[in-house]
């Protein structure tokens, strides 16, 4: 077994404990959501106070929300669906966004 066969094998378990992780996160959203009476069920929170989660479908204002958003402060936010965080671009961009208006002048 050559050193590329290694390092093949432990990447593919990586990727196999990270996809058991985000299954398993995703399951506990869920059930979070099933615990609670139907009337109560909001497809969204987070889980042990710390990991966000949403399960509802996805919408363009959403997406603009949490991925385009420079007057948002944060650059990691929530994930627009699933579980887990995303990267807002707006916020991540606008240095950048504010030194190509100045070159444009």
């Amino acid at each position: 077994m050559n050193m590329n066969d290694e390092k093949r094998k432990s990447t593919n378990w990586g990727k196999v404990l990270r996809q058991l992780l985000v299954v398993a996160l995703i399951g506990w959203a869920v059930a979070t959501e099933l615990r609670k009476p139907a009337a109560e069920r909001t497809w969204h929170g987070k889980l042990a106070e710390r990991v966000p989660y949403d399960l509802r479908r996805p919408s363009l204002a959403r997406v603009r929300e949490r991925m385009w958003n420079p007057t948002d402060r944060h650059i990691v936010v929530p994930t627009v669906f699933g579980v887990g965080w995303t990267i807002n671009f707006g916020r991540l961009l606008m240095p950048w966004k504010a030194e190509l208006a100045l070159r444009d002048e």
